[in-house]
């Protein structure tokens, strides 16, 4: 999705940015993990078909995607972002009878980035931007039986399971967007700044 290739969100423990070109070769390194690649339910790509896959995400309307920083780290390297990733989140419109309905998740590759609140920070900004800037009105998520880490979070934020695949080995989990969580959404994100992505970052 191209509207958010411009746009740096930053927080007080995370920045999100616009995957790009430059992040490729570490995001590929990261799907080298077999723990990742079973957390996520994906299959390992060549170096090329990631770039492919890049490409491909930001052409596409109906995906959001940010790279999520370490922001101490971004900061003292002089705002050099390679270093400084630690994951991403994504969002998709996928439900053509309810065009406002997305899929969301998060991915915090860098175990010594976890338990830390990076992924809670992360997700609730993206939250937010997608019902701010995007116009979601509810949210979905799909996340692996295993994943207990995930699971404890969305639930935390006031996910509810609808349903559960022993197929694919997944529990899907259910948001709308009331007004209660529109302002508190707003509370949760009222420290996060919006940055023109070219200004803020190389």
């Amino acid at each position: 999705m191209k509207i958010n290739e411009n746009t740096l969100l930053e927080g007080s423990r995370v920045v999100l940015v616009p995957y790009k070109k430059h992040h490729v070769p570490k995001y590929h390194g990261w799907m080298q993990s077999a723990e990742l690649q079973q957390l996520t339910a994906s299959e390992p790509l060549t170096l090329e078909q990631e770039y492919e896959m890049q490409n491909s995400w930001w052409q596409d309307e109906n995906k959001c995607t940010f790279i999520v920083l370490d922001k101490i780290s971004w900061q003292s390297a002089d705002k050099i972002e390679i270093d400084s990733m630690i994951g991403d989140v994504n969002l998709f419109f996928t439900n053509q009878e309810c065009p406002t309905e997305a899929e969301i998740e998060i991915m915090i590759a860098e175990p010594t980035s976890r338990r830390k609140g990076a992924g809670r920070e992360a997700l609730i900004t993206m939250m937010d931007y997608g019902v701010q800037d995007l116009g979601v009105t509810e949210y979905v998520a799909k996340i692996g039986y295993s994943n207990h880490s995930s699971l404890s979070l969305f639930h935390k934020l006031g996910f509810t399971e609808v349903s559960r695949s022993d197929v694919f080995q997944e529990v899907t989990l259910h948001l709308p967007i009331s007004d209660n969580i529109r302002t508190w959404l707003g509370q949760e994100t009222s420290h996060i700044s919006k940055h023109t992505y070219e200004e803020h970052s190389r």
